[in-house]
């Protein structure tokens, strides 16, 4: 599996978030992966290519994950959760498949989901458990599976306007619905 290879484009203004305080974050990227990124910080281009000593090619996918969570705007602490979690995957929902390239609208529609002081956004992640990130005409999503299809949900809801109140509402009876389900695995598991 030695030299396979993965590109992703990263803002530049990202590229330090990337690369960390000294190498750290790159480096811990490439240890924890058996990868190694070649960054552009001129371009923006990272190339990762799979180490000889990597024993899973699917490493490959899950490099080219955490990059981008950090490209996307999430700190590396958040991203990677990506590698600690095996059922934590990325969203990314792109608000120009909506608003086209309206610079105002673009704004508008972060500005929704990220509320007033960040209220709107810290009560997604709180209720959803998921990390969120608004970050050029993105809004990125990080979490297990049934949270990221809730959060999105969420969003998605707030960019065809529905009121806040109907979002937070939606989000209260979903938590409910996921401890819920939790509780009846949690006691299927328990009496085997």
């Amino acid at each position: 599996m030695e030299g396979a290879s993965a590109f992703v484009k990263v803002s530049r203004e990202r590229i330090g978030a990337l690369v960390g305080p000294d190498g750290r974050v790159k480096a811990n990227i490439e240890k924890k992966l058996s990868i190694r990124l070649r960054i552009d910080s001129q371009t923006g281009d990272i190339q990762i290519t799979l180490m000889p000593t990597a024993q899973d090619p699917t490493v490959l996918f899950r490099a080219k994950e955490v990059v981008t969570a950090i490209g996307r705007g999430f700190s590396p602490e958040h991203a990677f959760r990506l590698l600690e979690d095996d059922e934590a995957m990325l969203e990314v929902i792109d608000l120009r498949e909506t608003v086209g390239r309206s610079q105002s609208d673009m704004k508008r529609l972060k500005g929704r989901v990220i509320g007033k002081e960040g209220k709107t956004r810290r009560i997604i992640e709180e209720l959803t458990e998921a990390n969120i990130s608004v970050y050029g005409h993105t809004i990125s999503i990080i979490g297990e599976i049934d949270q990221v299809e809730i959060a999105k949900e969420a969003v998605r809801m707030l960019i065809r306007g529905s009121l806040h109140g109907t979002v937070y509402r939606f989000l209260h009876r979903k938590r409910r619905e996921l401890k819920k389900k939790k509780m009846e695995l949690w006691e299927t598991s328990h009496r085997d």
